[in-house]
């Protein structure tokens, strides 16, 4: 019994360090809404610092915290709520959604490709590296069978998404997209979790759009993993 007790105070430890933090993020974006105050970036920092200042191992932490990241799964299924009310836009356009989300997931594949190619990335990491355009829960259950690092997986999904959800709105000064399907698709597609936060700001339109998209891409990668693998390797 006593050898529990340590292990479930890193537990609570860090998983109250985690969530702390990630408010406080919110908190931090909510009055300066800027790129570096994102809770996907602001809350990572402080969180390596802490580490750092603990001497925590990565293991220790990951281990300490890996229900959170079990929580992602259902935190993705949670988008069945606003998709469900946005039903009649969502049967009214699924051709195009469905053209658009095989179309997306093929330049952001090949491009990851293409782009770890020129890189000259090894195995391992060139295959952690496809799925950047996926959220978290279905990347990294798709990297696994791909043969990549599902963790790693995690980080280029975060950067990823970042990235996608900042230079959003420029791009949408730059493309004629007029309408709330094709502006919530592009962050869907482009930014999945980050790019769903920033669409639901455009409108509640945008931000279902979004989330269906992000959902849809990650159910076709995860289905098309032996494929993809295949064609890759």
């Amino acid at each position: 019994m006593d050898y529990l007790t340590p292990a479930l105070g890193m537990m609570v430890l860090w998983s109250a360090a985690t969530i702390l933090f990630y408010l406080l993020a919110k908190k931090l974006y909510r009055r300066w809404p800027r790129v570096w105050f994102s809770p996907l970036i602001a809350a990572p920092v402080l969180l390596i610092a802490a580490v750092l200042l603990m001497r925590t191992s990565y293991a220790e932490y990951n281990s300490a915290t890996h229900w959170l990241v079990m929580l992602l799964g259902p935190a993705t299924v949670a988008f069945a709520v606003p998709i469900y009310e946005q039903r009649a836009v969502i049967r009214q356009y699924w051709p195009v959604l469905l053209f658009g989300v095989l179309v997306g997931s093929s330049v952001a594949i090949l491009s990851a490709w293409g782009l770890a190619s020129l890189l000259s990335l090894d195995g391992s990491l060139r295959l952690s590296l496809i799925p950047r355009s996926v959220t978290s829960p279905f990347a990294m259950a798709l990297s696994e069978d791909i043969g990549g690092i599902p963790n790693l997986t995690a980080l280029f999904v975060v950067v990823t998404g970042v990235i996608g959800a900042a230079l959003g709105d420029t791009i949408l000064r730059f493309l004629p997209l007029k309408s709330g399907l094709a502006r919530g698709a592009l962050f869907g597609m482009g930014a999945h979790g980050a790019g769903v936060a920033k669409a639901q700001q455009l409108g509640k339109e945008e931000g279902t759009i979004a989330g269906l998209v992000m959902v849809l891409v990650g159910l076709v990668n995860v289905f098309a993993a032996p494929l993809i693998r295949w064609i890759l390797l």
